[in-house]
């Protein structure tokens, strides 16, 4: 086979068209909507999700459970949703997942766990899609489908790999913080019912009045958080590569019903133009001595699956799935996802997926999409088209959403404006250096040092600094402990292919 070298000019959509950026996609000014007409964004995110037939390709091993979400306190001042007010009990569906393993991947591999949540509201299925951290590796959703191939298997040996993995977080500064927690204790939960869950992204709610609020949400487990150490998560990934799987399900059939209390931080609307980082940035937390928690209400997880693959394995989540009196944000990770998520599971399950039990929604649909694959709660002879004379209603609202927010300037493809205390290495620095224990810290450099262990220069080089920018002390504890070869064993689910 030919070998091939980079081309100078850059890349080129499919049909051979010079790609303006790799890295950016097209909003409306730098913290502004992201825009339908972006096709190179479009065509990779849809082109991502058809690469592997049928499973997920992030989160693709996972299990979860149904439950209930019960309003306990009054935030009736910050939303007009019906399921959020005082009270309110909802039927519930949780996912629990690990992100870069395959669908046979051992539970127990140093990972993300995602957290993705439907609530049945009588308004529409409302989806939380998030994970066991409240930050993520990158805030563009161009850079996404890259990030997920880093962290997969090498085209040649299909082996996964060191050197790939840390060439990207190297080349992606943005990424340390969500690093800096995959490599801390979070990133070997001891099982799915002790750890949190977080939406990551911010989301913007609406009350009555019409007010906008930024919100970002988390669910603190009732359980503890609880960890495993290095050797006991890879000892279990040999043991029962199922374990999280089996803990979950035996423990709700025990009648030891797992629960989180939910909780808001909430930024009124103005502030998010100030505010002393930019409040839309997915790899930003807000710190809670800011915006504290504000509790909601508690999930409980009550009820396992009858049938793991009709109810667990076909069900589907988008965080474009929002009710009244809830809304997006400029988050342009978040707004990527709203197209993509959904694309996935048409191209995942099928064009009517949503009419699955799993998917269902409880209250009456009335839509003007008809037909595709397996189309089974048909329309009869109803209007095909909107408008219509014949009485079958139709949508017609203009004007200013709810929503939305303002937005004001030109078509620039360019990173978020940065705000007063803006870098990608301080809160991670934070993290280290005020939440971590000194124990946490001596684990923490012999993680990071383990998972180095076989990655190949320069990537080696530029991961030394890369963690010292972020703590300088720590960096150079890591790289102290990599050259003198002080841990030789490889961190669970961060294998090195030595042959590349």
């Amino acid at each position: 086979m030919t070998e091939t070298t980079p081309h100078s000019t850059g890349s080129t959509t499919q049909a051979g068209i010079p790609a303006v950026s790799d890295r950016n996609s097209l909003t409306v000014g730098n913290n502004g909507p992201i825009v339908l007409h972006d096709h190179h964004l479009v065509e990779t995110l849809q082109h991502f999700n058809r690469m592997n037939v049928p499973e997920r390709r992030p989160h693709a091993k996972g299990s979860g459970a149904y439950g209930t979400f019960e309003v306990t306190e009054d935030i009736s001042r910050y939303t007009k949703a019906d399921f959020l007010q005082p009270g309110k009990k909802t039927e519930m569906l949780a996912r629990f997942s690990t992100v870069a393993g395959e669908l046979g991947s051992p539970d127990t591999w140093r990972d993300v766990r995602g957290f993705a949540l439907k609530f049945y509201t009588e308004e529409g299925n409302f989806d939380l899609v998030g994970n066991n951290t409240p930050v993520f590796f990158v805030r563009d959703p161009m850079k996404f489908p890259h990030f997920i191939r880093s962290q997969k298997r090498l085209p040649d040996s299909g082996l996964r790999d060191g050197t790939m993995q840390w060439d990207f977080w190297t080349q992606n500064p943005e990424s340390a913080h969500q690093v800096t927690y995959v490599m801390g204790q979070r990133g070997l939960p001891k099982t799915w019912r002790h750890m949190n869950g977080y939406s990551s992204h911010t989301y913007s709610l609406v009350n009555e009045a019409g007010e906008r609020f930024w919100v970002k949400w988390s669910f603190q487990t009732n359980q503890g958080m609880d960890y495993l150490t290095n050797e006991e998560a890879e000892r279990q990934a040999g043991a029962n590569a199922d374990i999280h799987r089996q803990d979950l399900f035996e423990a709700i059939k025990r009648g030891e019903n797992p629960s989180w209390d939910a909780y808001l931080q909430v930024m009124p609307y103005e502030d998010a133009k100030t505010y002393r980082f930019n409040p839309f940035d997915l790899t930003k937390v807000w710190p809670k001595k800011d915006y504290p928690r504000i509790k909601v209400g508690t999930m409980t997880l009550n009820r396992n699956p009858e049938n793991f693959f009709a109810e667990i394995e076909q069900s589907a989540f988008s965080p474009a799935n929002m009710v009244p009196g809830t809304g997006n944000s400029p988050d342009k990770m978040l707004l990527g996802r709203n197209f993509a998520y959904a694309d996935a599971q048409r191209y995942r399950i099928g064009t009517n997926f949503q009419q699955l039990p799993v998917n269902k929604p409880i209250n009456p649909v009335h839509t003007y999409n008809f037909e595709g694959n397996m189309w089974y709660e048909h329309t009869g002879a109803r209007s095909y088209y909107a408008p219509n004379s014949f009485g079958d209603s139709w949508s017609d609202q203009t004007g200013p959403v709810d929503n939305g927010w303002e937005a004001d300037g030109e078509l620039v493809r360019s990173s978020y404006d940065l705000h007063a205390e803006d870098d990608d290495f301080g809160q991670p620095g934070t993290l280290i250096r005020e939440v971590f224990s000194d124990a946490q810290r001596d684990e923490f450099v012999q993680t990071v040092a383990g998972a180095l262990d076989g990655v190949q220069e320069p990537v080696l080089s530029n991961a030394f600094q890369y963690w010292k920018n972020v703590d300088a002390t720590v960096g150079q504890r890591i790289e102290d402990a990599v050259r003198a070869n002080l841990d030789d064993t490889t961190v669970p689910g961060m294998g090195v292919d030595r042959d590349r």
